[in-house]
């Protein structure tokens, strides 16, 4: 059996880390995960001196059929009783060759066991992370175009999060927004304001507008400005996204059109492939 004694070591950023120990049976392939700093590479230097077979990363940048075959040889030295550390970041990896996951949490062990159990808790906690690092960050605008002929300009475009505050990050499933502010610099009778969200590749997720909403923006004078609120359910899968804003005459002619004017990220405690969470409830039934 291997056995590790993880002593206290001291990070710039986290200060001193906790000391623990942990141990995996002979004859076992043991994933570890955790955050920069977590204290990973250190557990991995830790277990090389009980004389483990220490995987650092490296099956990562492996292609397909390489991997394939480093888990046909991880499973020869599992048969011959040899422990092995894999430390990675593709989860799907993990749970595929791994008897166990140790999850290191800034300095101790958070949680060992099933794969599925502790990724599916690692998941939840990296989602709660990422909300948190996103919330009530100001969201700049950085668009990869901007035309129009200057009638109206979009002063800004945020993302707003379940609490009504600026987030750079939502959380599938909670109650969010798109705040546009624009000043109109001439008169306009009846200006349209409008979003699209789009994936990082340029995929239409989802579009709307306040005519198609029957919603009333004007008439507005110069000097005006007003405030656009479009509010939703994020039924959105995680990955990343833009929002493209714009305001326009009915007829399409643009005051000011934003391109991709702001980047957001989508998190969420489980993985689903795609883009829109539909959130199947699923049931099994038997055929006669």
């Amino acid at each position: 059996m291997l056995s590790v004694m993880a002593l206290a070591f001291h990070d710039v950023n986290l200060g001193p880390l906790q000391q623990f120990s942990v141990s995996a049976p002979d004859g076992a392939l043991v994933g570890v995960i955790g955050e920069s700093g977590s204290g990973v590479r250190e557990l991995m230097q830790l277990a090389a001196r009980e004389n483990a077979l220490v995987l650092d990363h490296t099956l990562d940048a492996q292609d397909a059929i390489e991997r394939g075959r480093s888990a046909s040889r991880l499973e020869e030295q599992r048969r011959k009783g040899a422990t092995v550390l894999i430390a990675s970041h593709d989860e799907a990896l993990l749970s595929w060759i791994c008897d166990e996951i140790w999850w290191l949490d800034r300095g101790r062990l958070a949680m060992k066991g099933d794969p599925r159990e502790v990724l599916a808790a690692y998941r939840r906690h990296v989602a709660r992370r990422l909300r948190e690092m996103g919330e009530g960050q100001p969201v700049k605008m950085d668009p990869t175009l901007r035309r129009g002929d200057g009638r109206a300009e979009l002063l800004s475009v945020e993302t707003i999060g379940e609490n009504g505050a600026p987030a750079l990050v939502w959380r599938s499933g909670e109650r969010v927004a798109v705040r546009v502010r624009v000043r109109f610099h001439n008169d306009v009778d009846d200006p349209v304001i409008g979003i699209m969200i789009r994936t990082r590749i340029g995929f239409e997720v989802y579009g709307t507008n306040t005519e198609l909403e029957n919603v009333k923006v004007g008439p507005c004078q110069a000097g005006e400005e007003r405030e656009v609120t479009f509010s939703f359910r994020c039924e959105l899968c995680a990955q990343d996204y833009t929002v493209t804003a714009a305001s326009h005459d009915p007829d399409g002619v643009w005051h000011d059109w934003l391109e991709d004017a702001v980047a957001f990220s989508v998190t969420d405690t489980r993985y689903t492939a795609g883009v829109a969470n539909l959130r199947a409830q699923v049931s099994v039934g038997n055929t006669k």
